[in-house]
């Protein structure tokens, strides 16, 4: 299985950016979808998922309200879109899956990475 993400960039803060993760290799459709992120000095943390039919999405504390994630099966692909963005958001962004019953994820895109300046 390979995952492969895009749409990092240098942004100014308050704007937007789109990521986008597309799969192969596999059976998309049986996969959680997942974005984490990496600061640098920091350790990876969760942004966000969503179920393997988009029918839920769960988002962490601090980015909540500002960032949605989408995924469309058809083309294999997920989205997170990211508005207002801050500062505090630069970091490199993976995509991540993993099958429905699984507990962790067990593949990684090789990540993308995003600046916001202030």
């Amino acid at each position: 299985v390979q995952l492969q993400a895009s749409g990092g960039g240098l942004v100014q803060a308050g704007g937007s950016l789109t990521l986008s993760c597309t799969v192969s290799g596999g059976t998309f459709g049986d996969y959680v979808m997942g974005w984490q992120r990496q600061a640098p000095g920091k350790d990876r943390e969760d942004v966000s998922s969503i179920t393997s039919t988009g029918s839920r999405s769960v988002y962490s504390d601090s980015v909540k309200g500002r960032f949605f994630i989408s995924r469309d099966n058809a083309k294999n692909t997920v989205y997170l879109q990211m508005n207002n963005l801050e500062p505090e958001d630069t970091a490199v962004y993976f995509c991540a899956a993993k099958e429905r019953i699984a507990v962790r994820y067990a593949f990684w895109g090789q990540g993308t990475l995003v600046t916001v300046s202030s």
